[in-house]
């Protein structure tokens, strides 16, 4: 697989968590508060998805490379996720034995105007990494959502309801989710609670940054 590559010192700056940074919430990757194992929001709230891996926040230099796969369509990128994603993936311990691969589908607006699903490039790499399958069409929308750039936590939250449908393809397996950045997660909740519908064993959320807040 061809693109981009990284030295082995700008991969570390990239991944390495800024000076007194906390440790992650093992199941949304939050940074965490003080003295706590789980963040407050997951305590309150159940998750489809049992843990979320993320290989850096969102934050500069490293959301430089989402913007350059994203908005300047540079997909030489792809590969260089991928392969920061699956590093990470590896430090935390890995994944369930015949875990399938998924991405986030985007939406119609999405692909006519970058071309590509950026989940779905980052996941093609990651798959030879992980060495493990990936089903493009695991999921599919159920319909069109508007833009979510500045949208408040809880409109993201309602545009999300109901969004995905999976397929049968994912019944009695664990699927790790992938995408290129999660934000408030109620993405990926919809599209983990449409693949524990389809009879997921179990859903693991891979993506390349995640938001500090």
């Amino acid at each position: 697989m061809t693109g981009a590559r990284l030295c082995g010192g700008c991969a570390d700056d990239i991944v390495a968590a800024p000076p007194g940074a906390r440790p992650r919430c093992p199941r949304c990757a939050l940074r965490l508060p003080a003295t706590a194992s789980i963040c407050p929001a997951c305590l309150g709230a159940p998750r489809a998805y049992g843990r979320t891996i993320a290989a850096f926040d969102y934050a500069p230099p490293a959301d430089a490379l989402i913007r350059m796969l994203k908005t300047q369509l540079r997909l030489s990128m792809a590969p260089v996720l991928a392969r920061l994603l699956a590093d990470a993936v590896v430090r935390e311990g890995g994944l369930p034995q015949g875990v399938l691969l998924a991405p986030v589908p985007a939406s119609r607006a999405s692909l006519r105007a970058r071309g590509m699903n950026p989940a779905s490039e980052i996941a093609r790499g990651l798959a030879l990494h992980l060495d493990a399958p990936l089903l493009r069409q695991a999921l599919r929308r159920q319909r069109e959502t508007p833009r979510q750039t500045g949208l408040s936590r809880r409109a993201r939250r309602q545009v999300a309801a109901s969004l995905f449908v999976a397929s049968p393809l994912v019944r009695g397996r664990h699927v790790a989710l992938v995408d290129d950045v999660m934000t408030t997660g109620s993405t990926v909740q919809a599209a983990a609670l449409a693949l524990k519908a389809a009879g997921a064993t179990g859903v693991t959320v891979l993506v390349a940054a995640r938001t500090p807040s």
